[in-house]
């Protein structure tokens, strides 16, 4: 019944829109298996939905896109797109619900959207550090410069592009259903994240340097957290304007702070470079991302000049600690544009050991000195950490909170080492097929390391067949999907997908 409603409201909503070509797009998919888990690539980067038991959908959407003419300075777009599902976090949906109107090169967009990932390819990258694409989206307003805009007066050799927003998560009840309330959670958590991109080199020229800049902030809401008796402690963190304010622009203090102040909220964010090379037959891009989750990683540096005594949480010296650059993503994609057998090849590293260094010492009237080390990636002591929905909405090779058996929101490893390497190619007409193969070693966090280090080998073999305009299936596809991990670190999974699409235009 509830399939039936969905698709009535949506094709409602597409009779109602304007004489603008509009896609609806429906989609039925199913993913069985053998072992504890769906297989990491069966279910990873798609935008949350997704889930690590045996499951099913059935989606529909109407999408309209707000493009860029040239006829008109002015455009709009909206999506409605939802789904039905058995073995997820909640059986209906909301995966899309926005509405966006553009004027010239911006965009502004209200409602639940799934946005890219930026400077890595969105099919075979293991994933963005930061803004990620593995998570269910965040309802939110956001404005931004979708597409580079060339600098006025630099001959076109500079062009930027970015984004600001504010949204609210939307998993508090999930939350309370996988804690049981006894573990950390939050309720009405406030998200903010900000980035921007500039890109050096003419479009006509071969090579070209991209710089990006990923920043994000939780705040807000109220938290809750474990206590001495059997009650759970109640934070009420910086709200309203204030908040808002403070995840722009790092300031304040957390709720918990007392002699010692941090920035209020979560914050945590990567710099990326991307440098590219374009041929008449082929393409060469290397890239890196740098995570980092405070000043000892965004910066390498510290302060560390503490004076001593009742003079111990004054500036007295002009001393910084130096950290290593050690944790990052580095990757290449090489695009062949002449070779359909093999169009695009990704190779990827990750290491994410070093978190400034495994001991963390704020200054103290007796002892001055200020080591800023176990940074704790997507984790936070007040927020649930880096998470959506029990998903990283970074890279899923950090492991998610639902992989957790002790009822507790917080990553578990995130201290690893990880191989990641994929292909794709269309060797026949509507025929395309994507292969993945991750090979990782986990050593937990630095508060609970594991006894042994865990290891885990991930592969994800997949096929899609579109059907062309002159068949008689115009507009459908099939795809089928067959994965495997292989270790301790998430366990010996085999599972396969099958997935049914049709896709039509109206007017």
């Amino acid at each position: 019944m509830k399939k039936h409603i969905v698709l009535s409201l949506l094709l409602a909503a597409a009779a109602s829109g304007s004489r603008a070509q509009t896609e609806v797009r429906t989609e039925a998919q199913a993913t069985i298996g053998d072992g504890p888990h769906t297989p990491l690539w069966l279910q990873a980067n798609k935008y949350g939905l997704s889930s690590l038991d045996d499951n099913g959908y059935l989606r529909a959407g109407i999408f309209k896109t707000a493009k860029v003419t040239d006829d008109s300075d002015w455009r709009w777009g909206y999506a409605a797109d939802l789904a039905v599902a058995t073995g997820f976090t909640s059986t209906l949906v909301v995966q899309q619900a926005y509405g966006e109107v553009g004027w010239k090169k911006g965009l502004l967009t209200i409602g639940s959207k799934e946005q890219p990932a930026m400077l890595k390819n969105q099919e075979l990258s293991s994933g963005a550090q930061t803004l990620g694409v593995n998570a269910r989206p965040v309802p939110g307003i956001r404005i931004e410069l979708p597409d580079y805009w060339r600098v006025p007066g630099t001959n076109g050799w500079l062009s930027l592009k970015g984004h600001i927003s504010y949204g609210m998560a939307t998993d508090d009840r999930w939350q309370k259903d996988f804690t049981h309330q006894e573990n950390r959670y939050a309720e009405h958590t406030k998200l903010h994240t900000k980035a921007g991109y500039l890109k050096i080199g003419k479009e006509e020229k071969p090579v070209s340097v991209e710089l990006g800049l990923e920043m994000a902030c939780q705040y807000g809401g109220t938290a809750y957290t474990k206590s001495l008796t059997t009650t759970m402690n109640r934070l009420e963190n910086t709200d309203g304007l204030k908040g808002a304010l403070r995840a722009f622009v790092p300031g304040g203090n957390e709720t918990t702070d007392e002699d010692y102040h941090n920035a209020d909220g979560n914050h945590l964010g990567s710099m990326l470079v991307r440098v590219n090379m374009e041929q008449a037959t082929w393409g060469l891009s290397v890239y890196a991302d740098h995570f980092f989750e405070d000043q000892s990683q965004m910066f390498l540096l510290d302060y560390d000049g503490y004076g001593k005594g009742a003079d111990w949480d004054k500036h007295e010296k002009k001393r910084m600690m130096l950290y290593d650059l050690r944790d990052m993503l580095v990757g290449m994609e090489l695009r062949l544009k002449s070779c359909p057998w093999l169009t695009a090849v990704v190779a990827e590293y990750l290491y994410t050991k070093y978190q400034s260094g495994p001991v963390y010492h704020d200054h103290t009237r007796q002892l001055s000195d200020h080591i800023g080390g176990v940074d704790d990636y997507y984790n936070h002591n007040v927020f649930t950490g880096w998470q959506h929905w029990g998903q990283v909405m970074g890279n899923p090779l950090y492991r998610s909170p639902l992989y957790n058996d002790n009822n507790e929101v917080m990553v578990g490893d995130n201290r690893f080492w990880a191989w990641h390497i994929a292909a794709s190619g269309d060797p026949l007409p509507g025929l395309h097929y994507r292969l993945m193969c991750s090979w990782q070693r986990g050593f937990g966090t630095y508060k609970i390391p594991f006894n042994d280090p865990k290891r885990n080998i991930s592969l994800l073999a997949e096929a899609a067949y579109s059907f062309g305009p002159s068949t008689a299936l115009a507009g459908w596809s099939v795809k089928c999907g067959v994965g495997l991990d292989k270790g301790s670190r998430l366990g010996n999974n085999f599972g396969a997908q099958f997935t049914v699409g049709k896709r039509l235009f109206i007017k």
